[in-house]
């Protein structure tokens, strides 16, 4: 019998990518909810118990309340918001975590989709912090750019939407002024940090597509790593991962500029290490769609796992 699976929130930009990607599949069966039933709390609550898998692509307190109308103990949970990303309770589900995460996945009856900031952030950091090449204490800084896709319905509509009250073309905006982004905890506790990464997050006047950034003083680290320390420790930590691909050295010295578009509708994370060895220097990049890998993409590929399923079915682009 083939599992059956309920995406919360379809209607929304993750739940609309995430039914894209499911929709022709014959090795699971999606539920649904009609137009008219989409908001009568005793129908949700049939379907949410009714299926093997729901994935939850709603606000922070809309999926806890999701979660509190499941009442059996076989419905398994994929949440997409921030709501449950640093509960221990949860499994972070970003399976190319470590070696373990994988089955951990797979064995989880509830799954916290990871950010797309934090995944990219996450990715570069925590190899890097495993090593013992950053220190766990040191004081990071994170700068990122994102497509407005990343904003939801409403930023969509204010840089979409002519008639909308919002209406904007403004080329790029920084936000998140008040150091306290949603991401922040969700990237000190799964990136191995003592203290809290400073995040500066932006928008750009394009749909979708994200770069990450984190600057590194090596010269002022204890060891002093290189830049072919760090890129080392990467490629050897991501060897043999499907969609997590590290820049060779001779690939990055090529590359005169990187833009955050190119990606694009693929669950892919390419991470690089620039560097300059005799300043001491190294920025690390993370470059991925911020609808992908960022968020469909990965919620997809957990799926995959809790299912049983092969892990890229579906994610060949």
């Amino acid at each position: 019998m083939l599992a059956t699976v309920f995406i919360d929130g379809e209607a929304g930009t993750t739940g609309l990518q995430i039914y894209e990607r499911l929709k022709d599949r014959r090795d699971m069966r999606l539920l649904h909810l009609a137009d008219s039933e989409r908001k009568d709390p005793k129908r949700r609550r049939e379907i949410l118990n009714e299926a093997d898998l729901a994935i939850l692509c709603l606000p922070d307190d809309a999926a806890r309340e999701a979660v509190s109308m499941i009442g059996n103990g076989n419905t398994r949970v994929i949440d997409a918001s921030t709501a449950y990303r640093v509960d221990s309770d949860w499994v972070y589900g970003m399976p190319e975590y470590d070696s373990g995460q994988t089955a951990r996945i797979a064995a989880a009856m509830r799954v916290s989709n990871p950010g797309c900031y934090p995944i990219a952030a996450i990715g570069m950091l925590n190899p890097l912090v495993q090593a013992g090449l950053v220190p766990t204490d040191w004081p990071i800084t994170i700068n990122a750019i994102s497509g407005y896709s990343g904003g939801g319905k409403q930023l969509i509509a204010a840089f979409e939407d002519t008639e909308s009250a919002n209406y904007t073309q403004t080329p790029f905006s920084v936000y998140a002024l008040g150091l306290e982004h949603k991401h922040v905890l969700e990237i000190q506790k799964h990136a191995g940090l003592s203290s809290r990464p400073i995040f500066m997050p932006s928008i750009a006047n394009y749909y979708k597509g994200m770069i990450v950034q984190i600057p590194l003083r090596l010269d002022a680290m204890p060891g002093q790593p290189t830049p072919g320390d760090l890129h080392q420790t990467l490629d050897s930590y991501y060897a043999g991962r499907q969609f997590i691909t590290v820049a060779s050295a001779t690939d990055v010295v090529a590359i005169n500029r990187l833009e955050p578009e190119i990606l694009n509708d693929t669950n892919e994370l390419h991470l690089h290490v620039f560097g300059h060895e005799e300043h001491g220097h190294a920025v690390l990049m993370g470059l991925l769609d911020n609808l992908g890998k960022g968020a469909s993409g990965s919620a997809v590929q957990n799926m995959n796992l809790m299912l049983g399923l092969p892990e890229t079915t579906g994610l060949d682009s």
